[in-house]
């Protein structure tokens, strides 16, 4: 596995050594789990070559506190990559994927503006700005998203076909432990008594009640609830666990 900090020697060797067709891509800010990995896994089986960035992306951050406690865990990411089959690492610095310091951004209208969008302001500009810069730079046949960030995945999806990206973006089902909490960077925030009781989130979120409804279990059960929505098929929730934001989406 090559690891390239460096985006001109990137594009040296996209050009070359990496220039097939099937190349696939996931893109990361760390602190791999399952989740992840499981999207690796599927880009290494589908492609004859997989890059994975790793890039903190502190643009979508609204909260410098989040920002900062976000775990690094570069060494294990890095070993847990290689052993599965990755070809590329790319670890890119602010000052080359924002040569502008962000005077220049992607901004969606409606969706964006629901859900976390609506609870953290600039958000999904942030995501938007920073996925586009990536696969300009790989250039990858195929980009895989999980479903657990599904509005994310679907704001995803109508950028690259809003801009006539060359890309396809792949979604991928949320890995879950065994009892149910959708694996995430944040769970490791968890203390061991909201760790015991965050899988019912994902249980309660699945009941046939509505929003309203689930809303008054959640907090009957501690959890402190930013939102439950329903939208199209899907239901939408997100809530704190002490300090610790869980998101999560189930079919409804």
């Amino acid at each position: 596995m090559r690891i390239i900090n460096d985006l001109k020697i990137w594009e040296e060797l996209r050009n070359t050594v990496y220039s097939s067709d099937s190349l696939g891509f996931v893109p990361t800010m760390g602190a791999l789990h399952k989740g992840h990995l499981s999207l690796v896994h599927r880009s290494v089986t589908e492609n004859d070559f997989t890059v994975v960035s790793i890039f903190l992306n502190p643009t979508q951050f609204d909260n410098a506190d989040d920002l900062h406690e976000y775990p690094d865990t570069i060494v294990s990411d890095r070993s847990r990559l290689k052993k599965a089959g990755v070809d590329v690492l790319l670890c890119p610095d602010y000052d080359q994927l924002y040569p502008d310091n962000y005077t220049y951004k992607i901004s969606e209208t409606e969706f964006s503006k629901q859900l976390c969008g609506k609870h953290r302001p600039g958000h999904f500009d942030g995501v938007l700005t920073v996925v586009l810069k990536l696969i300009n730079l790989v250039k990858p046949r195929r980009a895989y998203f999980g479903e657990k960030d599904h509005q994310q995945l679907k704001l995803v999806s109508g950028m690259v076909k809003a801009f006539f990206l060359d890309t396809e973006i792949v979604p991928c089902k949320t890995v879950r432990e065994i009892d149910g909490l959708a694996d995430s960077s944040r769970n490791s925030r968890l203390t061991p008594n909201n760790r015991k009781k965050a899988p019912l989130f994902y249980s309660i979120l699945n009941m046939d009640l509505s929003p309203d409804k689930v809303i008054e279990k959640l907090q009957s059960a501690g959890f402190k609830v930013e939102y439950v929505e329903d939208i199209g098929n899907r239901r939408y929730g997100a809530v704190y666990l002490g300090e610790v934001r869980l998101i999560d989406n189930v079919y409804h």
